[in-house]
């Protein structure tokens, strides 16, 4: 087994999880089967219960393991399933080593950082680099390390120690070492400053740990004179300084690293024996994504209405799923953050440019997506987005509360109950249309929620466009992420009024896709579609969204889901009503 560890320097959030998804690419399409593990150094046992605004979404994999959502980026770019194990924290490693302590595993020795920490962190790693995430149970060759957070932090000095440690357990032509650090340019002068890098540097081998490889990250391309600089005063060769500058997509990453001959510097540092591809075919789909992606010159604007709306790192997997939809369909996506609160009365009057403000970036969309999310605050608002929505045949998407906002603003004004609500905000709600499932609300908030890859079943006697994104599939495979469903007790009620279930639980007891009768696309999923997207094989739901937004979505589907620019060029009518329930289906074409 071959173990990259990637560390950072300077400042946290310099890209570290698009460096060591974008070697996992480089070394993939080399044909070395590739694994990832993140270690975050927090307490935390797993990201489950924190706020979006402390490190962006919490992303949940196929065996339910709530994560950092640097996970998101190593499965979309690698296209592998990882495990919650792949997620490494400082409270799972403590938790696990004081539950061996409790059960006498240690002997009566004194239990301490070192080396009984340090050890668990090794061995956590070689449990699971050994683990295989590509679905086909291939053994992974080489496993990337991403150690969070910034050299120097005290919470992550037991990881530093710990690795210090593995680069001789493992042996040295095992273990590399690749530190990602800041250039900064101030505008004053315009010239790249390394001395940021070099005591960053500095730390990182005083601590044990001597890189083989720097990333400098930039905002402009350095020049030769920095890189020189660096190599000479950080100990490396030339050809171990690589440079990434800000770039158009995160697509272009893994090609900017191929340039500056990172597959060979992996071949000589690792002794992969990979024998070198053919230039103008190796990466050739990623060449393909990238020019596709700066080349795009068609706007599609999708309205994004949600509660976390200052950081947009809340909904990273969300805005990727949109971006790859919109590539595929050929458009380029202008993404418009709604804060929810801001549609609601109570701003009219406390703030009423605000209000009007966000009415008008609503009302300019093409499509709206009102994404998942906890508690009360800006559920109205939510609410009166579906209503506009529903009643101005906007194209609509809902993701979990989403699905649950749909469903509460429907029975409001279609059903005349005019308390309708979810118990999660009004517990003594006269029609709670949306109540908690006792068994994933126990009162602990950490793991307990409905989560992981579940079954959806699809009804077979009603039409359906979501079934005929999913290719008329009988019953598919999501993942959740929820503590609140629909009341079953009120279905009967809203399916007779035209909002259909057209999706189920396999018991059949749980609603998992909605769909409103006479709406060209008004849906909502129980599920999160967008944790299963990927930049070569967009989610259907938005697949769906983007293509009705920019009046596809019927030529698509009319040609068997099929999509292609000469398919589905300006010259179509582009026609947005529901599709023929014997629409023939078959598999997707891609325009790359």
């Amino acid at each position: 087994m071959k173990y990259i560890l990637v560390t950072g320097g300077v400042i946290s959030g310099i890209g570290k999880g698009v460096i060591a998804s974008s070697f996992g690419t480089i070394l993939k399409c080399c044909n070395i089967p590739i694994t990832s593990i993140k270690i975050d150094p927090y307490l935390n046992v797993d990201a489950g219960t924190f706020s979006p605004y402390e490190h962006g979404e919490v992303y949940v994999l196929d065996d339910g393991g709530e994560v950092d959502l640097d996970l998101g980026n190593y499965e979309r770019f690698l296209d592998v399933t990882l495990h919650s194990d792949n997620n490494i924290t400082t409270g799972k490693i403590y938790q696990h080593v004081i539950t061996k302590e409790r059960r006498g595993d240690f002997l009566g020795k004194t239990v301490q950082v070192v080396p009984h920490i340090t050890d668990a962190i090794q061995e956590w790693v070689e449990r699971v680099a050994h683990q295989p995430v590509d679905g086909e149970g291939t053994k992974p060759q080489v496993c990337v390390v991403e150690l969070g957070g910034t050299i120097g932090d005290i919470e992550g000095m037991p990881f530093v120690e710990a690795f210090r440690q593995f680069q001789f357990r493992v042996k040295k032509e095992n273990f590399c070492c690749a530190h990602v650090s800041l250039v900064p340019q101030p505008k004053s002068t315009g010239e790249a400053k390394t001395k940021p890098t070099q005591a960053s540097v500095r730390e990182l081998r005083g601590l044990g740990l001597s890189p083989d490889l720097i990333v400098c990250r930039s905002e402009s391309p350095i020049d030769l004179t920095a890189k020189a600089k660096i190599s000479n005063f950080c100990h490396v060769g030339p050809d171990q300084v690589i440079c990434i500058h800000d770039l158009p997509s995160i697509y272009r990453v893994p090609m900017v690293m191929e340039s500056q001959g990172i597959v060979q510097f992996f071949n000589d540092r690792l002794q992969l024996d990979i024998p070198m591809p053919p230039p103008l075919r190796f990466m050739h789909k990623w060449r393909s994504l990238a020019e596709r992606f700066d080349t795009l010159r068609r706007e599609l604007t999708i309205g994004l209405v949600g509660k976390y709306t200052k950081l947009k790192d809340a909904y990273a997997s969300v805005s990727k799923a949109l971006q790859h939809a919109a590539v595929a369909a050929g458009y380029k996506l202008h993404l418009q953050y709604i804060e929810a609160a801001d549609l609601e009365t109570t701003t009219k009057t406390d703030n009423p440019v605000q209000y009007h403000e966000a009415w008008q970036q609503l009302c300019k969309s093409d499509g709206v997506i009102v994404p998942g999310g906890f508690g009360q605050r800006g559920m109205e608002g939510k609410i009166e987005a579906c209503r506009w929505c529903r009643e101005s045949h906007k194209p609509f998407l809902g993701i979990c509360l989403g699905l649950q906002a749909a469903v509460i603003e429907f029975s409001r004004n279609v059903l005349h109950l005019q308390d309708a609500n979810t118990t999660e905000n009004n517990p003594d709600t006269l029609h709670p249309v949306v109540v908690d499932m006792p068994e994933h609300n126990p009162g602990q908030l950490g793991g307990t929620m409905r989560l992981g890859k579940r079954v959806t079943v699809f009804s077979s006697d009603m039409t359906s466009i979501v079934r005929q994104l999913y290719e008329k599939r009988d019953c598919i495979e999501e993942r959740h992420r929820h503590r609140y469903e629909v009341n079953p007790k009120y279905v009967p009620d809203l399916e007779a009024a035209g909002m259909k279930f057209v999706g189920h639980d396999s018991e059949k007891v749980r609603m998992e896709v909605m769909e409103l009768e006479g709406h060209p696309f008004y849906v909502a999923v129980q599920y999160h579609p967008e944790y299963l997207s990927r930049p070569l094989k967009p989610s259907p739901p938005f697949l769906g969204l983007v293509l009705a937004s920019c009046g596809k979505l019927g030529a698509y589907l009319a040609r068997g889901c099929q999509l292609s620019p000469r398919q589905l060029s300006d010259d179509d009518t582009g026609e947005r009503a529901a599709p023929s329930p014997d629409v023939p289906t078959c598999c997707f074409h891609y325009a790359l």
